[in-house]
């Protein structure tokens, strides 16, 4: 009776270990930005010397299944993602869907073309609906905005080329990722 208590006890745990990677998976699925510690604990309610373990293990299953997902680790936060060789295929798909409007999306190619762009300027590019747009950007992170007089200063964020998958020169322009893909569409031919 006591081995029959014992492996009922083994299937709870196991149970519970599932229910709680199932959380943290989902965490970083939903998110698609970087998340720290603390997100995780907040996001799960999971012990965060088992969100750890958790961590390891589902990195070691997407590696080991071959996933076209992986999960990135950077300066102690982590991220799921699509695997680099399929940024080209997504950026497809996000730079036609509903994510952003056409209209965002050459309002974000100004901005990175013309880093810093002074939103005084990008305005009178894109009109007054940039207005929108730029405050959009920066409530999602894209953007960063530093007050320049009357008007702001407007640069692209370290988030902006890890959504993009893109990564950035010196200088802090854009430079594409891989053969394919990654681009940003700025309008200029």
């Amino acid at each position: 009776m006591e081995n029959l208590t014992s492996e009922t006890a083994k299937e709870l745990e196991e149970n519970r270990e599932n229910e709680n990677m199932k959380k943290v998976e989902a965490a970083l699925f939903i998110s698609a930005r970087f998340l720290n510690l603390q997100d995780l604990i907040m996001l799960t309610d999971v012990n965060p010397l088992m969100i750890k373990e958790l961590l390891n293990k589902l990195i070691v299953r997407y590696n080991r299944d071959d996933s076209a997902i992986e999960i990135i680790i950077k300066d102690n936060m982590w991220k799921m993602d699509v695997r680099q060789e399929y940024v080209s295929m997504i950026n497809k798909l996000a730079t036609g869907s509903a994510e952003f409007t056409k209209a965002e999306q050459e309002t974000l190619a100004v901005i990175a073309y013309k880093q810093p762009a002074k939103q005084s300027v990008v305005i009178k590019i894109r009109g007054n609906k940039a207005y929108e747009h730029i405050k959009k950007f920066i409530d999602i992170g894209l953007v960063i905005a530093k007050k320049q007089g009357h008007t702001l200063d407007l640069t692209l964020s370290e988030d902006f080329f890890d959504y993009f998958h893109l990564q950035k020169k010196e200088s802090g322009e854009v430079v594409e990722s891989g053969e394919e893909g990654g681009e940003l569409d700025t309008g200029e031919t």
